[in-house]
């Protein structure tokens, strides 16, 4: 396992433990995955990979669309994860993880 990876899987293993909520919609399989890879996408973006924080972001929003829940929420994680996308290609890893927490934050307010 990476080192980036080996520092998610602690992150959220200590999260995990301390009782912190890691999704707020377990019953959607694509919200889920959309929370996971946004918050992978915080990680890279944080360890200044540009380009890894635009992978997960774009692997967020294949799950966000593909939810098929109607929800302002939702809207809006599809728009920060669409604007980390974009940053992150141009190289902004810092911006693209700003979006990408935009999208965490709304991601795990869907009901």
């Amino acid at each position: 396992m990476t080192m980036s990876i080996q520092r998610g899987v602690l992150v959220l293993a200590a999260a995990a433990l301390l009782g912190m909520p890691l999704v707020a919609q377990a019953d959607n399989k694509h919200v889920s995955e959309a929370v996971e890879h946004a918050k992978e996408a915080v990680a890279h973006g944080k360890q200044g990979h540009a380009d890894a924080c635009t992978k997960h972001a774009e692997g967020a929003l294949k799950h966000a669309e593909a939810a098929g829940v109607k929800s302002p929420h939702l809207d809006e994680g599809i728009k920060e994860l669409k604007a980390a996308g974009e940053h992150g290609k141009a190289g902004h890893a810092d911006v693209c993880t700003t979006h990408a927490e935009g999208a965490v934050m709304h991601l795990s307010e869907v009901k």
